[in-house]
């Protein structure tokens, strides 16, 4: 697989966990948008998608295809990595395994941002030179991101700088929870109350080990309550371009329901965060759903 051709005029990728989901029909897609179409309109949008089905089980060749022949070729997708190869196998064992994924995802290969190599919270300092292997035998030119959810890891001590190292050697980007917003929710609905089951309470480390830093921003309901959390990003991600890097930004909220439009209006901040910064020959392009889509 080659790697993905630069885009200049993104100097950051801004999307959401997901590509298909009903409540947005009638904002960011429109009423007459059928669902084989919800891609194609969610990338007339945003310039990248988290793919976590690939985590539960590999696509249909078909579907690749569909997922390739709906996307303009500047789109970024963020695949994960399938849960049998890192919380099964964690890492180990399963060339197969990898090989069979990668084929089936290849008619993709010119549209994937980053590999995503999602740890459980069990694989810890002892298990890094299983990471460090599995990423020597990825070919060089995969753009790869890795999530560790281990506490030592989290700790500032020598296990997280010697994680830090490792991914930086191997030019891999350490993907950076930010859960601060949701668990600051009170848990006095469904939807929050799962958030904090199953979303990671992690430290924010907000460090990039290579080029592409992934921000995974999990969102308060109350839309003005993740101004505070934002502004840390509205200095962090222009420092990001500022040193030619190119970050990706995804926003997610407890039931998702109004991703887009918090997405969009964090995004706005941004833009004017970034206008004030001066930088030559850097504007963020626009990310919001044309007006004719929305009814609402």
């Amino acid at each position: 697989m080659s790697a993905p051709s630069a885009q200049a005029h993104f100097p950051i990728r801004l999307g959401l966990a997901m590509w298909s989901h009903n409540y947005w029909q009638s904002s960011l897609y429109g009423s007459g948008c059928k669902n084989n179409e919800r891609l194609a309109r969610y990338a007339e949008v945003f310039s990248t998608v988290e793919g976590n089905t690939t985590f539960y089980a590999t696509p249909a060749a078909t579907t690749v295809k569909k997922w390739h022949d709906a996307t303009p070729d500047d789109f970024r997708f963020t695949f994960k990595l399938p849960s049998t190869i890192t919380h099964q196998h964690q890492l180990q064992h399963c060339d197969q395994l990898i090989t069979d994924f990668f084929n089936v995802m290849s008619p993709l290969e010119n549209k994937v941002g980053l590999w995503k190599v999602q740890l459980p919270a069990h694989f810890g300092p002892q298990h890094l030179a299983q990471l460090a292997t599995f990423l020597e035998r990825l070919p060089k030119h995969f753009p790869v991101g890795v999530e560790v959810r281990h506490p030592a890891f989290f700790a500032k001590g020598e296990e997280e700088k010697a994680l830090n190292q490792l991914l930086i050697a191997h030019h891999a980007n350490r993907i950076i929870m930010d859960s601060r917003p949701v668990f600051a929710a009170p848990p006095t609905t469904d939807a929050v109350i799962d958030a904090h089951q199953k979303k990671p309470k992690v430290p924010v480390h907000a460090i990039a080990t290579s080029d592409s830093p992934m921000v995974r921003f999990i969102g308060h309901p109350d839309d003005l309550s993740n101004d505070p959390f934002f502004a840390n990003w509205l200095c962090r991600l222009p420092k990001w371009i500022q040193d030619e890097k190119q970050p990706y930004l995804f926003i997610h909220t407890p039931d998702n329901n109004h991703a887009p439009e918090l997405a969009t209006r964090l995004y706005k901040k941004l833009q004017l965060k970034m206008a004030e910064t001066n930088l030559p020959n850097v504007e963020l392009p626009k990310a919001e759903p044309d007006p004719q889509f929305q009814l609402i």
